[in-house]
């Protein structure tokens, strides 16, 4: 990368570098014990308000994915002309507290996804703009066969 670019990490604040490395931040209602992400200030579950700060991990399973085959509209933001728009994969990671997540994957390929295979938190590009590089977080395979490398 060159030196010069900046990089905007458009999703910095739900992430955080533990003792595992990069992980996702969420909260869980501290009354009912829900999950949620990103971090909320109240729960859907039990209406409770006292939420806690939590981590939810960098490891999971996919639980169902598409692939993104067409630029998005507005607030999409890769920074590209249309014509340049390039698929990317799009997931649902089941983390091991049983939440969700839907994720941008690092594979677009529909021979190299497979539902319930493991998975794992990475930081990507994914565009870029006048003067930065545009970066969120991704999961990627954890096993990546030989061909998806």
């Amino acid at each position: 990368m060159n030196d010069n670019v900046s990089v905007h990490h458009a999703t910095r604040h739900l992430l955080n570098t533990s003792e595992q490395g990069l992980v996702l931040l969420g909260s869980r209602c501290v009354t009912c014990h829900e999950y949620y992400f990103p971090a909320t200030d109240s729960c859907t579950r039990c209406c409770g308000s006292q939420m806690a700060v939590c981590e939810l991990g960098s490891q999971g399973t996919l639980w169902s994915w598409t692939v993104q085959a067409f630029q998005p509209k507005s607030p999409y933001n890769g920074g590209e002309a249309p014509e340049d728009f390039e698929a990317y994969g799009v997931g649902y990671i089941e983390m091991p507290s049983g939440i969700r997540i839907e994720s941008r994957l690092t594979i677009s390929d529909p021979t190299k996804l497979t539902i319930g295979m493991p998975m794992h938190l990475v930081e990507a590009d994914y565009g870029k703009s006048a003067d930065a590089v545009l970066r969120t977080f991704a999961f990627t395979p954890s096993n990546p066969t030989e061909e998806s490398v």
